[in-house]
């Protein structure tokens, strides 16, 4: 099965052209997206519903769009109220029913300059050939590490909580009458997670060690609840591959801020991670990871079914 993160910068290139269609086809033909910086209503990209195009542009996938930026942009005419929002966020596309999905908001420091957002993960329950996997469309804090870290320790420890929480609803519906539950079952909230992403870190800083841990003496070791680099699953050196190239202070510095890190209990399933620096449609580039999907989840030792 073939995944990809991607950060589309509203749809404008390195050559400076906005171009949607572009976008869906680099990324069509995956069977599960992560896309970032996906917006609504603003003049840059003419007040373009971009989830809406993209969902025309794709129409064998489902979706979700979660906005962590939201701003009045409604107009009034003849006493008549457009209502519209100014939106700013990250999107999960899939060819399998997203079962539910969730918006999580990081927490954020105020600045002085320079100009800084709200940012957020949309968590999402697909159900995979494999079995129920929760997906992240996540983009973290570009300005400081302190803020990226606050942003990480509160995704970790809603992971940490998810089998005290559940889904979105859990428990007998005692008021079946509503149909507040629709005749489905409790929906399912696995461990199993994956993160697909824009985290503006790079392999080996402060950040990227909070999410996969150290382990000098054990390369390659794995804790059950923990996560994993699908780089390193794969075989490969993190930090080997780059997704950003930026000129800083007069240098060029090819980056890898874009990641894919999935629960311990997958790495055994991700077989390549590729990045296709010859695409322009944004300033990243696309991140493709091919995992196995498809043989069914075992539970583990000493858990139920």
């Amino acid at each position: 099965m073939k995944l990809v993160t991607y950060n589309i910068q509203y749809g404008f290139g390195t050559d400076d052209r906005y171009d949607l269609g572009r976008i869906a086809r680099v990324i069509e033909g995956a069977d599960i997206i992560a896309l970032q910086e996906v917006e609504r209503h603003w003049r840059r990209t003419g007040l373009d519903d971009q989830p809406a195009i993209l969902n025309r542009l794709l129409p064998g996938y489902y979706s979700a769009y979660g906005p962590a930026f939201d701003m009045d942009a409604s107009t009034i005419a003849d006493g008549v109220v457009t209502n519209r929002r100014r939106q700013f966020g990250t999107m999960m596309l899939s060819r399998f029913p997203i079962a539910w999905s969730r918006l999580h908001l990081l927490p954020m420091q105020r600045t002085i300059a320079p100009l800084n957002s709200q940012n957020g993960a949309l968590e999402c329950l697909i159900h995979t050939p494999a079995g129920p996997i929760r997906f992240l469309s996540l983009h973290l804090a570009h300005i400081g590490v302190e803020e990226r870290l606050a942003q990480i320790d509160f995704l970790l420890a809603r992971q940490a909580r998810t089998p005290v929480e559940g889904g979105p609803w859990s428990g007998r519906d005692d008021e079946p009458a509503r149909d507040w539950t629709h005749g489905e079952p409790e929906p399912a909230c696995p461990p199993e997670t994956v993160w697909m992403g824009d985290f503006n870190s790079e392999p080996g800083s402060e950040e990227y060690t909070r999410l996969t841990g150290r382990a000098p003496y054990h390369p390659g070791a794995r804790y059950h609840a923990g996560l994993v680099d699908a780089v390193a699953a794969a075989g490969l050196k993190p930090g080997s591959l780059h997704s950003h190239v930026k000129v800083i202070a007069g240098q060029t510095r090819r980056r890898q801020l874009d990641h894919c890190l999935v629960s311990a209990t997958l790495a055994d399933r991700v077989r390549s991670v590729q990045i296709d620096n010859a695409q322009i449609a944004s300033d990243h580039h696309p991140v493709t990871i091919e995992i196995d999907l498809e043989t069914p989840i075992r539970p583990a030792a000493g858990t139920s079914p």
